[in-house]
């Protein structure tokens, strides 16, 4: 099977995120910033669930802000007010976040995601015995330590994995999940007494090539104060692609905190 090039990836990245949002993938590219009606495609990615007031996401050229029209107002005066890049970050977003809770509304998960340098992911040696795992082994591997690789809830789209394993104990493990038809995305998790070993570099590069060997993208997620994670995802071969800053009522995000 060919490779994927960089440039196919991002592509496929892009129409990705058209269909998350319910723009066009051209609308990314754009030197302007640019207004849509939210709407989740039957192909948008499987972990995003309803009600989503508003959802901004930046490629680097221009913000593409899918929204719900009793927000489309404030919306289109924010994304006016202040240069893209500093909409995703304070002190700005508190201007936004102070007219959206008069309408019961509040800015839910900030996030950003890489991709694959395919030219550069390396290939680095775990100083433990590595194992391929496939869904028969995930059956009792859904813990508490191994939550960022494996998620119970989507248990059905966990896919492919690598451990690490110290003595035949599980001490590293990298897995993805199918969250859309062409993106697999990378969680890791290395046991707190095993950190700072290069595991967790080790397993998540060789995982990205096994998935870019079956023909799927590889992608990963942190939040921008996950420094750990982020310097992960560049050990790994990964780059900074895109960002995204989701709107929720305001019910759904004080129960996430409850």
């Amino acid at each position: 099977m060919k490779m994927l090039t960089n440039k196919e990836i991002k592509e496929i990245a892009i129409r990705q995120s058209a269909e998350d949002i319910g723009c066009k993938a051209e609308d990314f590219l754009s030197e302007k910033n640019i207004i849509c009606k939210f709407c989740l495609g039957e192909k948008a990615r499987r972990y995003y669930k309803e009600p989503i007031t508003c959802n901004f996401v930046s490629y680097g050229n221009n913000v593409v802000a899918a929204t719900m029209g009793e927000v489309e107002d404030l919306v289109s005066e924010y994304i006016e007010k202040y240069e893209f890049y500093h909409l995703f970050e304070t002190p700005n977003m508190h201007w936004l976040e102070e007219r959206l809770a008069e309408r019961g509304y509040k800015i839910c998960f900030m996030a950003e995601y890489y991709l694959p340098d395919v030219e550069r992911i390396p290939n680095i040696q775990c100083l433990y015995e590595t194992r391929i795992l496939g869904q028969d082994d995930f059956k009792n591997l859904y813990l508490p330590e191994w939550s960022n690789a494996l998620c119970k809830d989507r248990s059905h789209l966990d896919m492919l994995g690598i451990g690490a394993y110290d003595n035949g104990r599980l001490i590293g493990f990298a897995a993805c999940s199918a969250d859309c038809d062409e993106m697999w995305q990378i969680g890791i998790d290395v046991l707190p007494e095993y950190r700072q070993k290069g595991i967790a570099s080790a397993l998540t590069s060789k995982l990205a090539k096994e998935i870019l060997n079956r023909g799927k993208v590889p992608f990963y997620c942190s939040a921008w104060s996950n420094i750990r994670s982020a310097r992960n995802a560049a050990k790994s071969g990964f780059i900074p692609a895109w960002v995204e800053m989701t709107v929720k009522p305001a019910d759904v995000v004080d129960e996430m905190n409850s």
